[in-house]
């Protein structure tokens, strides 16, 4: 294939994706956003994003099937496969994170910051969304973590407000800064596995590995910000979940996946697609983020 026809194929695989991923947004926004005795969508409409949203998380799925067929079902040894994806998942030590960290300028680490924050779902929301009707360790480990995104009742420590202000503080929104379609779609999976029941326990194995794996890459952000002057108070989200993260792996992976898994051995699979979907979604917008940034890649 000519570059020519390469370029074209991407320009028109990108644009039919974000015009997936812009009708999955307004699934999520009119599905979540609270309203006063009015649907934001008609019945048939709905019914047709639903569909795409079934759609896309199927093929989201059928990505990474083969891998997610070898875990196995024993909960400790599934604890193990598990927690080898932070070695060894998808994505796991991609070049972009240390370059963002030691030569990124501020406006290329403002461009990776606006894909962040459009591709973020709200931890708090999708943790209140799995919880639902989940066993009772899993669910009072559920619980406790959303506590601590909720910052234990206090405005100040609320996570999502946190990452609000480093928006803000970045001057973010007047970067007008194009959001790539990958960096949406992260954020719509997560939200397609918690919004559903079916997907409950993939929901499970998504968040579990964020938990998992975004210490690493969040220090990494945080040492950029600092490098480039950032005060601690904008740069505290990442700051804050280099370290937290990694008590909150340990207490999921101990509390909810081993419980869940000894208790029915067929949700291990769930879990693991779940897992591999997420951490599927994170490496292909790590590659698009590279390409736009300019990130060379040492052979």
């Amino acid at each position: 294939m000519s570059s020519a026809a390469i370029e074209l194929f991407v320009s028109r695989n990108d644009r039919e994706q974000f015009a997936i991923q812009e009708r999955l947004s307004r699934l999520n926004d009119a599905r979540l956003r609270p309203r006063l005795n009015e649907s934001a969508l008609s019945l048939a409409d709905e019914m047709e994003l639903r569909r795409v949203e079934t759609s896309f998380l199927a093929s989201e799925r059928d990505a990474i099937a083969e891998r997610a067929a070898t875990a196995p079902s024993d909960a400790e040894a599934f604890l193990a496969w598990f927690e080898e994806l932070r070695e060894r998942g998808p994505g796991q030590h991609d070049p972009l994170f240390p370059w963002l960290a030691e030569r990124a300028s501020l406006e290329q680490l403002s461009w990776f910051l606006s894909q962040e924050v459009a591709g973020e779902a709200g931890f708090d929301d999708l943790v209140a969304l799995t919880q639902l009707k989940m066993p009772v360790r899993a669910k009072l480990e559920l619980a406790r973590n959303y506590w601590d995104e909720m910052g234990r009742g206090n405005a100040d420590g609320m996570h999502g407000p946190m990452l609000d202000r480093l928006a803000a503080d970045l001057n973010l929104s007047s970067r007008n800064h194009t959001i790539v379609w990958e960096a949406t779609a992260v954020g719509n999976l997560l939200m397609g596995l918690a919004a559903n029941r079916a997907t409950a326990f993939e929901s499970i194995g998504a968040l579990g590995v964020v938990e998992l794996t975004a210490p690493g890459r969040a220090a990494c952000v945080s040492a950029g910000l600092e490098r480039l002057g950032v005060p601690a108070g904008t740069r505290r989200y990442y700051a804050l979940h280099a370290t937290l993260d990694i008590r909150h792996s340990a207490s999921w992976n101990e509390e909810i996946i081993v419980p869940l898994v000894r208790d029915d051995p067929r949700v291990a699979r769930a879990i693991a697609a779940g897992a591999l979907m997420r951490l599927n979604a994170g490496a292909r917008s790590f590659v698009r983020y590279r390409a736009e940034l300019g990130v060379t890649v040492q052979k």
